[in-house]
């Protein structure tokens, strides 16, 4: 066994636990098999006694492994016992009729009542934030500021946040410079600004489905025709459905989420992000490309965005902090393309600039370097957390059930029995102290009232585990 094949770890410890990690769930190591002792690991390799116990207990941390008293390491975690896997979406044109808003508006406000246990709220959990850092970095804007951060900012942002943003777009391949960036009060308001520049009432806009409940609420606000279009679990959108669209339907934009969709998350190859920026451009169809997962990859590298083969200003790239570090603080951005004097113009009309103190303290924080050491943490958790949560998945809930199987971000997909009403599980949670997110929210058609969406950005506990039981057997009283 090769312990350090992959040379490219930043820690020692995590190149072990990463070479153990893969034979677990290659299930070349199986349940209730031992793993080598840490002694004898050590002479073998020539590594210290405690680099493979960090390896061992980064491994528990997962649920991958359990210690035994006086017996050593033991395999804990069987991947034949995942649920099976979500299939690709076949959306119809067919008008729901049920009250969704009123679903929506339910599940918010729910959120605010004390003791519920938020499966259903797709933000990071207060306990896996840097809180303190963050309050020096907003102590240190207020300071620094001109009239303490109670002036306006610039039309366009901060400027230390869009150098920040800029350098930051090499991590996924992007070649941005500060003066292509435009400040935002979070990412779905630069959404709404691509929106808005691009279309006008009546137009059509293709989209993924299921999609971001709050996407679809938008463009049925300002009156445009959403198409909703299959969408494969592991791939997201074929280009080849989005060229027979085109062919069909006059389609002004296209929205995806590229990477690490919401809520089935699914992250879309490189290649396939290359042939959709290609096809759109030839075809003159601007693609709003909302990148707010991509910093939350479990694998070994960030995946690259469709701006990052942009050669004409086409993709509309959108994000924000606000999945990975500060939901609160409303800051989001966009690099518009060619459409930049158009989205710059519509912020100066609907709102004039951004919050000035958070986007400074924002910018600093990604200056000084912590940013990267919080999402290294950050990423760890998450990565044992959709573990844990697929675990105790395939170990409460009916055999029936389909689930997602994201390579990044922190949202899990249920498909249920198809007679299953989730609107009515997520009633039922509720009286157990419970929210999860109805499937009927995430589209515009009468589709996915047997699916759910859950979180699994919280810190995993005992409490948690007893949580996805009492939801498992609330599924199986449905049955």
């Amino acid at each position: 066994m090769n312990l350090l094949a992959s040379s490219k770890s930043e820690h020692l410890y995590l190149q072990i636990a990463e070479t153990f990690q893969k034979q677990i769930l290659d299930e070349v190591l199986k349940i209730g098999d031992k793993l080598p002792s840490v002694r004898s690991l050590s002479k073998q390799h020539g590594i210290s006694v405690s680099t493979i116990l960090q390896a061992y207990y980064h491994l528990e941390a997962k649920g991958l492994v359990e210690p035994r008293p006086q017996s050593g390491y033991y395999v804990s975690f069987n991947p034949s016992r995942f649920p099976r896997k979500i299939e690709k979406s076949n959306p119809i044109p067919v008008v729901r009729t049920k009250n969704v808003e009123a679903i929506i508006g339910e599940v918010y406000d729910d959120l605010a009542m004390e003791g519920i246990m938020k499966f259903s709220i797709n933000v990071p959990a207060p306990e896996l934030l840097p809180l303190g850092a963050l309050n020096k970095a907003m102590m240190h804007a207020m300071r620094t500021l001109p009239a303490n951060g109670t002036s306006y900012e610039k039309i366009q942002g901060n400027d230390l946040l869009r150098r920040q943003v800029a350098q930051w777009s090499m991590t996924w391949g992007g070649q941005l410079h500060a003066d292509d960036i435009i400040t935002t009060a979070g990412c779905m308001n630069a959404i709404s600004y691509c929106l808005m520049a691009l279309t006008r009432p009546g137009d059509t806009i293709a989209i993924e489905s299921p999609v971001y409940f709050g996407m679809l609420r938008f463009a049925k606000s300002i009156g445009l025709n959403v198409l909703e279009l299959p969408t494969h679990p592991d791939t997201g959108v074929d280009p080849d459905d989005v060229k027979k669209a085109l062919d069909k339907h006059d389609i002004k934009a296209c929205f995806f989420v590229t990477n690490f969709s919401n809520p089935t998350g699914y992250c879309m190859p490189d290649e396939q992000k290359e042939a959709m920026v290609k096809l759109l451009s030839k075809y003159g169809v601007p693609l709003i490309e909302d990148d707010l997962y991509g910093d939350v990859y479990l694998g070994n590298r960030r995946p690259r965005s469709c701006k990052s083969f942009d050669e004409e200003g086409n993709v509309l790239w959108c994000s924000s902090i606000s999945k990975t570090l500060a939901p609160g603080y409303r800051v989001g951005w966009v690099a518009p393309g060619k459409y930049i004097e158009q989205v710059k113009n519509l912020k100066l009309y609907h709102s004039i600039t951004s919050a000035t103190a958070q986007q400074a303290a924002i910018g600093n924080f990604l200056a000084t370097g912590r940013y990267e050491h919080h999402l290294r943490k950050l990423r760890q958790t998450l990565h044992a957390n959709s573990l844990h949560f697929t675990r105790a998945i395939g170990e409460y809930f009916p055999e029936e059930i389909k689930l997602s199987t994201p390579k990044g971000g922190f949202i899990l997909w249920l498909e249920l029995a198809r007679h299953i009403d989730t609107y009515q599980l997520y009633q039922e949670a509720m009286q157990c102290k419970m929210s999860i997110a109805p499937g009927t929210m995430f589209t515009l058609q009468d589709r996915y009232q047997n699916c759910m969406r859950l979180s699994y950005g919280m810190q995993w506990t005992p409490e948690v585990d007893r949580g996805l039981k009492k939801l498992g057997t609330l599924v199986k009283q449905m049955m």
